[in-house]
């Protein structure tokens, strides 16, 4: 059979979402056929996208690899196009794992089960969209899409104030999206020809000023998701209402969509006007590290402790995105990854704890370790890996960034000591509060009114399989990084040589370099 040719993106995406209609019709109450078929659709999504990758995928080019295009609108200009590259690949590949994680997670829901698990499809194939489209017009339209389901799954299966919080995420979400359609219709109509493809718009020469405008309107649509401080207050309110299937849904996937898109549209589609924006991007990041870690130090929520840990740690994607530097940028994206994995491990976590419980708050918990000695030891590493403790994912990502950015050459001695200083500081905050936190789940006495009136029973074999999962990627990158960067080394290198030549002094700098380098064969004769 000749695969070459095989539509697998199209496929990829338009399969769970066909076979999300058929959920209505299957003859089901209980809902135990239907988790059966959803997770046996997810393993199947999952293997086509690995085969897909493992036989079409070249990791040495850098360029857009599997591509389709298909006329979709032809008056509109609207096409079917899909594509990947090193930048979409990885987050394809974590977002089909960490969607049939979390399928396998919501193996308790019973209210509604059709509907939910018709949403948790439908949600896989719209977050594959985004990372592979490559139609401005059909990116926004997935990027809107995607947000239906999790409104529905927030304001259905959440919590007390699932209503507030659903409300607030669609309002955040969507009003940012208004950013995208306007920008990508300027872009678009923008000179002699109208087009929305990615790899024709990212040819344009579009003026300065133009881009500055241009990029100003995706860095506000992207910051709501990122998310970047102060369009952040959704995400606290989100996962303090959500479920834990959403919770690894929103952690390991929903947010590294506006880490994805910054770097895909602002910084490879409009390199002249980062090199103005990326010590905003810079100081933006530092914000996020250090407020977010105070307040998550200060949450008394665990879910919200959490939650404000998340925003903490995208800052370092930020950082990384505005080094100018390969090592930088390859920390970024490793960081989505890794946060992606780690961040669905301890809000599944969180949401395991809560099951027995039956709390949130910290100062009603202590001391279950003594009878819940696998959640605590799986809780205690997953936090291991968020603190960035050597040999997880974390710590490789985060070091990455810190000596990519470090070494810059396009800032000054001064703001690179300031910067790097403060993101110290950040990772110094980060094992305080996750420590603290541990220490008053687990640790001390026990809350006799707590194991009184609870059941605190261990966890099940489901549970424990789901956190091995997460782990063995988690401290395989740990050990090994090759692992993952060699899939994207090709497209950030390329990038990054961009984005250097788009800032005026490092530009100068190589064209000094050059000289030098074709005169010195003169200087030997």
């Amino acid at each position: 059979m000749n695969t070459a040719n095989f539509p697998w993106l199209t496929t990829i995406i338009l399969f769970p979402i066909a076979a999300s209609l058929l959920i209505p019709v299957i003859p089901d109450k209980e809902g135990k056929t239907v988790r059966w078929y959803s997770l046996i659709v997810g393993l199947i999504d999952f293997a086509l996208i690995v085969y897909a990758f493992y036989t079409g995928y070249d990791f040495s080019n850098p360029d857009l690899q599997l591509v389709e295009s298909y006329p979709w609108v032809p008056q509109l200009g609207l096409n079917w196009s899909v594509g990947a590259d090193g930048l979409s690949m990885p987050l394809i590949i974590l977002t089909g794992f960490i969607t049939t994680l979390a399928i396998l997670a919501a193996w308790p829901v019973t209210f509604k089960p059709k509907l939910f698990y018709f949403l948790i499809l439908a949600m896989y194939g719209g977050q594959i969209a985004v990372f592979a489209v490559q139609d401005m017009l059909l990116f926004f339209l997935v990027w809107e899409l995607e947000l239906v389901p999790i409104y529905f799954l927030l304001s259905i299966w959440g919590g007390k104030r699932r209503q507030y919080a659903a409300t607030k995420f669609i309002l955040y979400t969507a009003g940012g999206s208004l950013f995208i359609l306007l920008s990508a219709l300027t872009m678009g109509f923008y000179g002699d020809t109208v087009t929305f493809d990615m790899r024709s718009l990212a040819l344009k020469d579009f003026a300065l000023n133009f881009q500055l405008a241009l990029y100003t309107g995706f860095l506000i649509a992207y910051a709501v998701k990122l998310p970047i401080i102060p369009l952040h207050t959704w995400l606290p309110d989100a996962h303090g209402e959500a479920t834990a299937p959403v919770h690894m849904l929103l952690a390991g996937i929903l947010l590294k969509m506006g880490g994805y898109a910054l770097i895909r549209m602002n910084a490879q589609m409009l390199p002249d006007a980062h090199a103005y924006f990326a010590p905003v991007l810079v100081v933006l990041g530092v914000v996020n590290i250090i407020y977010a870690a105070l307040t998550s130090f200060a949450q008394r929520n665990l879910k919200r402790k959490i939650a404000y840990s998340s925003i903490s740690h995208m800052g370092f994607v930020m950082i990384g995105i505005a080094s100018f530097t390969d090592l930088g940028l390859s920390g970024a994206v490793l960081q989505m990854v890794s946060h992606g994995l780690i961040g669905a491990s301890l809000f599944f976590l969180v949401g395991a704890t809560y099951d027995r419980t039956h709390t949130l708050m910290l100062d009603e918990m202590g001391g279950v370790a003594k009878r819940m000695p696998k959640i605590f030891a799986m809780f205690t590493t997953c936090s291991m890996a968020s603190l960035a403790l050597p040999g997880m994912s974390g710590f490789v990502a985060e070091l990455m960034v810190f000596v990519g950015f470090a070494t810059s050459d396009a800032y000054s001695s001064t703001f690179k000591v300031i910067v790097v200083f403060l993101m110290a500081v950040g990772v110094i905050l980060t094992p305080i509060y996750l420590l603290s936190m541990l220490r008053e789940i687990f640790y001390g006495k026990e809350n006799e009114e707590l194991v009184s009136h609870q059941a605190l029973i261990d966890a099940e074999p489901r549970e424990v399989f789901i956190i091995a999962c997460l782990l063995i990627p988690i401290i395989g990158i740990g050990f090994y990084p090759k692992l993952l960067t060699q899939m994207y080394d090709a497209t950030t290198v390329q990038l990054t040589a961009r984005l250097r030549d788009s800032v005026p002094t490092l530009a100068q700098q190589k064209e000094e370099t050059l000289k030098v380098s074709l005169s010195a064969p003169e200087i030997g004769n």
